[in-house]
């Protein structure tokens, strides 16, 4: 079982950035596949970026690509997201949730609250 934990939202102004912080706890963190997700009011649920920590190979949806970056560090438990050239679309309660079938991840059983990023135009 793991337990999952975000950090590092807020409020920022467009084209600014933001490092987002996923915390694992529980079960081996190496054995697992973080993703990031995000959640705006009426749009659909979208898998921003992903990471197995055991080879660090990485997915990135294309609205992101070239501006988030997903980075972990295994002897902290934690995956990070920096956020770059943020735009005010990029607005929503972001959250990481864990698998272990590898990036991206189609399901997943362990997920956080969330923080939220809200970006002004």
């Amino acid at each position: 079982e793991v337990q999952l934990v975000e950090s590092g939202g807020g409020l920022v102004q467009a084209g600014g950035s933001l490092r987002l912080s996923c915390a694992a706890s529980g079960d081996t963190f190496g054995d697992w596949s973080i993703g990031w997700f995000r959640q705006a009011p009426g749009k659909e649920r979208e898998q921003v970026s992903c990471i197995t920590t055991s080879d660090g190979s990485t997915y990135s949806a294309d609205s992101v690509k070239g501006r988030f970056t997903i980075s972990s560090d295994n002897a902290k438990n934690t995956v990070y997201l920096q956020m770059n050239t943020l735009e005010p679309e990029d607005t929503a309660l972001y959250y990481c949730a864990a698998d272990g079938r590898g990036c991206p991840l189609l399901g997943y059983n362990y997920w956080g609250r969330g923080t939220q990023v809200t970006v002004s135009s």
